[in-house]
């Protein structure tokens, strides 16, 4: 009965958010998100290359929660074939967008407590502001548990959220360094603050790009967290190397 409470109050809060916000405000010409994106996405190369998990063609790729496109359109760019993308989608009306976009990917709606997929099956999985939704911490733990079953070992997840709590929105709730690996136990890798705190930035941008460059060098001021966590190939994780947990 929880999670069905849980669920509905994501999708009641979706319904808002598409009503209540300007779409342009995520949109990836508007300069605030154009800058926010390039510093994960430069982030997201750089992490993937330093852990050796930056996927291939032939590999298959998940995303929970891709809500009208997420990072899939990302993964075309960088060679990934569209029928090797694969996700997971609440919301009907967010999926179906998604779907008209990669119509020959396979692009599921439903519940990310249970995914449709056989353990050990992606090379890459992809959570992009989806946990912070999830108040829940039962759900949060079995949607954590489904990403690792179905993570191939030496497979990695690609992490970005907020790390921080919105004073303005209590249906969101930041995740912490800790929480991340208490999470995705037994993933290990590299977490790094990242992204210029989004009024700030829409505050500076475009206009003063050369100082919201210098702010975002300050981890005070940064509200993300971005991450690139492993499956160990052996199953165990015994013997790791200390750039493997590295905090930066």
């Amino acid at each position: 009965m929880a999670h069905q409470e849980e669920r509905d109050r994501i999708l009641q809060e979706y319904e808002r958010r598409a009503r209540e916000i300007d779409p342009t405000l995520y949109a990836p010409w508007n300069p605030a998100e154009e800058f926010m994106r390039a510093g994960r996405r430069r982030w997201a190369l750089r992490l993937l290359r330093r852990q050796h998990c930056f996927p291939e063609p032939s590999d298959s790729i998940l995303e929970i929660g891709y809500g009208n496109l997420g990072w899939l359109g990302e993964m075309l760019a960088w060679g990934i074939l569209p029928e090797n993308l694969h996700g997971i989608e609440l919301d009907p009306k967010r999926a179906a967008q998604a779907r008209r976009t990669l119509p020959t990917s396979d692009l599921q709606i439903g519940d990310a407590r249970q995914l449709p997929w056989p353990s050990n099956s992606f090379a890459l999985a992809i959570a992009s502001t989806v946990w912070t939704s999830v108040l829940d911490s039962e759900t949060r733990q079995a949607m954590a548990s489904e990403v690792v079953r179905v993570l191939r070992p030496g497979g990695a997840l690609l992490w970005y959220d907020f790390r921080v709590n919105n004073p303005r929105n209590p249906n969101v709730r930041g995740i912490g360094r800790q929480e991340i690996r208490e999470l995705f136990h037994p993933l290990q890798g590299p977490i790094r603050s990242l992204t210029l705190a989004p009024p700030l930035a829409r505050r500076l941008l475009p206009g003063a790009h050369w100082l919201a460059t210098t702010l975002e060098t300050i981890p005070l001021l940064r509200s993300h967290l971005l991450a690139v966590l492993r499956k160990p190939s052996s199953g165990v994780v015994d013997g790791r190397t200390p750039s493997e947990n590295q905090e930066l």
